[in-house]
């Protein structure tokens, strides 16, 4: 039987993460985990930890890391995680690092590949201000690299009218890079030197992208 294999991906918006990040989970058999998915499904069951997340948001206040933490070692303590995990929007902070380092030892597990996805600034906002979602089935699509067949309907669902996010412009993006790197990016120094480290150059095309990850992380061998 194979060990874990606990991954974690970061990035700036826009740096093609979702669209790896699914593809390579099933590739080596790991559950994604998303913060995000995390946030909607606790809330949404009204689990106890989503619950005390509703209270902060309900007041307008940012969830503390301790409940965010508290989503993610929940998640990876289900028996799906057992073989490990592939960490998609957390930690973003490092004190949210060093709780996820002490869960993971906890588990008896490690980070065993930290994927940086790197892409320069013009490209980012051209990828996340083309974007374009379905409000029926959330079908993702792009004006310029992945335009639906015809103009403005889905090609899933058949919905007439995609939509652009309102904070998908240039500007916010802009705004959007210059918090994440003051943030997110100090996460690049903690690992910088490391054989778990690798920048990947996600500003290529997505083939190119999946081909330096499977040369990263390459499948696992049996024990």
């Amino acid at each position: 039987m194979s060990r874990t294999l606990d991954i974690l991906l970061f990035g700036p918006p826009g740096a093609g993460k979702g669209t790896q990040a699914a593809a390579l989970a099933a590739r080596h058999g790991i559950p994604h985990v998303s913060t995000g998915d995390l946030f909607r499904k606790n809330l949404k069951e009204q689990t106890p930890v989503g619950l005390v997340a509703r209270g902060f948001m309900d007041r307008g206040l940012l969830v503390p890391d301790e409940i965010v933490c508290d989503m993610v070692r929940l998640r990876l303590e289900e028996d799906e995680a057992a073989a490990g995990s592939l960490l998609d929007g957390f930690p973003r902070t490092l004190p949210q690092a060093d709780a996820l380092e002490g869960m993971l030892r906890r588990l008896g597990r490690r980070i065993d590949h930290v994927l940086f996805f790197d892409a320069e600034d013009e490209v980012l906002v051209e990828r996340i201000a083309g974007r374009l979602s379905c409000s029926g089935c959330g079908a993702a699509f792009h004006r310029t690299f992945a335009p639906p067949r015809t103009q403005g309907v889905c090609d899933h669902c058949g919905r007439n009218g995609l939509s652009v996010r309102s904070d998908d412009n240039a500007e916010t993006v802009g705004a959007r890079l210059l918090e994440y790197r003051a943030k997110t990016t100090p996460l690049l120094a903690r690992w910088q030197g490391s054989d778990t480290l690798h920048v990947i150059n996600a500003g290529r095309p997505i083939a190119e992208v999946e081909r330096a990850l499977a040369l990263a992380v390459p499948a696992r061998a049996e024990a």
